[in-house]
């Protein structure tokens, strides 16, 4: 089973490679890495996306709560999250492949970032099973190169705690005023 893991770690030198080098040391595969600043430059956010098993990613989780500039570890596969890549598709855009390629780039909202007489660079960001598809649309074009960032993830906010903690705000405030 697919595993996204959130990582936050302090901002400093060799974090990255501590991270890379459990997973390596211990045989895990890390299918896609995203690392960058936070509000606070002194500390990163890494989003891992791996596979195993719930006993092979909670031993991940333990490992990496033990290495020194490891903030917190949470799984955001056991909750509700926002998931997002970003990719960058060069394709030949030749004749009427031109006019093909402008109305896929349009049905997926992705935009043209460059072109030549005889290429289009697209750029597109979803979920994976947009950019699969946009990918499997444009395979048939002649696709001469593709970057992918890899996922970055973010936990949804619970409504019903959200709803709550804001109608408690409010009696705080109502019992301030009343005071």
């Amino acid at each position: 089973m697919e595993h996204i893991i959130s990582v936050m770690v302090e901002n400093k030198f060799g974090a990255l490679s501590r991270v890379a080098g459990l997973f390596s040391g211990r045989g895990f595969n890390i299918e896609s890495l995203s690392v960058g600043p936070t509000m606070d430059p002194s500390i990163s956010l890494m989003t891992l996306v791996t596979r195993g098993d719930d006993r092979i990613v909670e031993q991940i989780t333990k490992q990496l709560n033990k290495l020194i500039d490891v903030i917190k570890v949470v799984d955001l596969t056991e909750s509700a999250f926002v998931a997002r890549e970003t990719v960058l598709i060069k394709i030949n855009a030749k004749g009427e492949d031109r006019a093909e390629a402008l109305r896929v780039t349009d049905i997926f909202r992705a935009k043209v970032v460059d072109s030549t007489p005889g290429t289009y660079t697209i750029e597109i960001t979803g979920d994976t099973d947009k950019i699969e598809a946009i990918i499997n649309l444009l395979r048939p074009l002649g696709i001469k190169e593709l970057v992918r960032t890899g996922r970055i993830a973010i936990a949804r906010e619970d409504v019903k705690t959200t709803v709550q903690d804001k109608s408690q705000d409010k009696s705080q405030d109502i019992k301030r005023v009343g005071t």
